[in-house]
């Protein structure tokens, strides 16, 4: 039903991302396990910016951040010597014994930040190895860090450090989860403000129930608002399916001019992207002049999807092209697939014959 895929696209990177660095605990509270009675440590966002605005207001910080720091770089007129934020955090009331660290930065080809984590002996507890992909672009990676005591968590990144931004930073607790033995497990990293977790591309063609499921290109791709620039892809069908979905993950898109898709030439709209909760600090910001409307991008990775019209799908090659959305900061896509649904001998469907 499905031939393999032909990618027509300059790779933007041939290095996939790097994925959060999980630090488990066995002492893990569950949610049952916690006193009610007690006070939930509340969530800390750190502004590590350099520059501030003269409204800006100092910070407050919840009591279990003791100190934020920063020991900027020798200037010494390359990237080899390193500026680093130490944050001194100090165990709270209660059983919680791993932090969810979530890194807001540039992610800047040769100033990837690492996260090293030591407790009070000096002795190392976690080193997280370079976050990010160098995807230059805005955008974010989390860590989970066991803890005991206080600790002091260094981020440490090549030259003056203003490619850091942020940090946001959450205590966890457990709970039991459960998943089909049908169904493929999927790694998921708990976020604050989304559930949704990381998108895999299969390695070979997938049939499921009817459905084929194939990778366009697994890599990290930039994209443009030229449709002459943007990543083009071939892929062969065999047979015309009912239904066609187009997936992919896309690296700081702006939230109101999602990425277009154009199919054999014709443009059949914008993806819909799978949006966290407005909390999330992921969003950001941008105003024009004389415009009065700010503007956000997502500093981090979506998932985004189309649904492809079927009629404009032919048997034998189709082209297919990404393009950045109207007015959008550049972007980064990866994981890119495409699934094609058959007519399967346990389909379920309709036939009315009143119309």
């Amino acid at each position: 039903m499905f031939l393999r895929v032909a990618v027509l696209a300059l790779l933007f990177s041939a290095t996939s991302r790097v994925y959060a660095q999980e630090a488990f605990s066995d002492a893990l509270p569950t949610s049952s396990d916690t006193d009610l009675e007690q006070a939930t440590p509340e969530s800390a966002w750190l502004d590590l910016r350099q520059s501030t605005s003269r409204k800006s207001k100092t910070q407050n910080a919840p009591a279990w951040v003791e100190a934020v720091t920063l020991s900027p770089a020798q200037s010494t007129g390359d990237m080899s010597s390193k500026s680093v934020f130490r944050i001194r955090v100090a165990q709270p009331g209660g059983d919680y014994h791993v932090l969810f660290f979530r890194l807001f930065f540039d992610d800047k080809p040769g100033q990837q930040p690492e996260l090293v984590a030591w407790d009070e002996s000096g002795s190392h507890v976690l080193r997280s190895g370079a976050l990010g992909s160098g995807i230059n672009l805005p955008s974010s990676d989390s860590v989970m860090i066991p803890i005991s005591g206080a600790l002091s968590i260094d981020i440490e990144v090549a030259g003056d450090g203003k490619t850091v931004r942020a940090a946001y930073l959450d205590w966890m607790t457990s709970s039991n989860v459960v998943h089909p033995l049908g169904a493929d497990r999927r790694d998921v990293i708990p976020e604050p403000f989304s559930s949704m977790p990381p998108l895999h591309s299969p390695a070979q063609d997938v049939e499921h129930f009817g459905t084929v499921t194939a990778t366009l290109a697994a890599e990290t791709v930039q994209i443009s608002g030229n449709i002459q620039q943007s990543p083009a892809f071939q892929f062969g069908v065999e047979t015309q399916p009912l239904a066609a979905l187009v997936t992919f993950e896309v690296a700081n898109p702006r939230i109101d001019a999602p990425p277009q898709i154009y199919l054999n030439g014709q443009d059949i709209g914008p993806v819909s992207l799978a949006l966290p909760e407005l909390a999330d600090p992921g969003y950001r910001g941008e105003m024009e002049s004389l415009v009065r409307q700010m503007h956000f991008q997502y500093t981090g990775w979506l998932r985004a999807q189309k649904i492809v019209p079927v009629t404009d799908l032919k048997v034998g090659t189709n082209d297919l092209i990404i393009v950045n959305g109207s007015g959008s900061e550049p972007s980064a896509i990866r994981a890119t697939q495409i699934q094609l649904k058959y007519l399967w001998d346990k389909s379920d469907y309709l036939l009315r014959t009143d119309h």
